[in-house]
């Protein structure tokens, strides 16, 4: 009983985190501004990242026991882990461009004109 409750309840985020990594990465691609793009960029690998983890754990309570099953539940907890980590590395990356942009300086590298 529990274990099907906690099922439907992983699907559901699931579909969830799938609509806002579709939302996010569409925002990616219809902004103009390259430090926005990569900041919607990175929120999709956070929604990815975490679509593969959930994902996994859906794999282990439908399928129970079988090697290979396990091993594809592995690859995407640990494929999942890395996009989580590499969006949140590029979201600090992204933000802190977006804020030099903004303060009115105009250069967004160390160098001159």
């Amino acid at each position: 009983m529990f274990i099907d409750v906690l099922k439907y309840a992983l699907i559901a985020i699931f579909a969830v985190v799938m609509v806002l990594a579709a939302l996010n990465s569409i925002r990616s691609r219809r902004t103009s501004d390259a430090a926005t793009a990569g900041l919607y960029r990175s929120w999709t690998n956070i929604w990815m990242g975490g679509m593969l983890i959930i994902l996994a754990l859906i794999l282990m309570f439908v399928f129970t026991g079988s090697t290979l099953s396990v091993v594809v539940e592995a690859l995407f907890l640990i494929i999942g882990a890395y996009n989580v980590f590499a969006g949140i590395r590029n979201r600090s990356y992204y933000s802190r461009l977006q804020q030099r942009s903004g303060n009115g300086t105009g250069q967004t590298s160390g160098q001159s004109a």
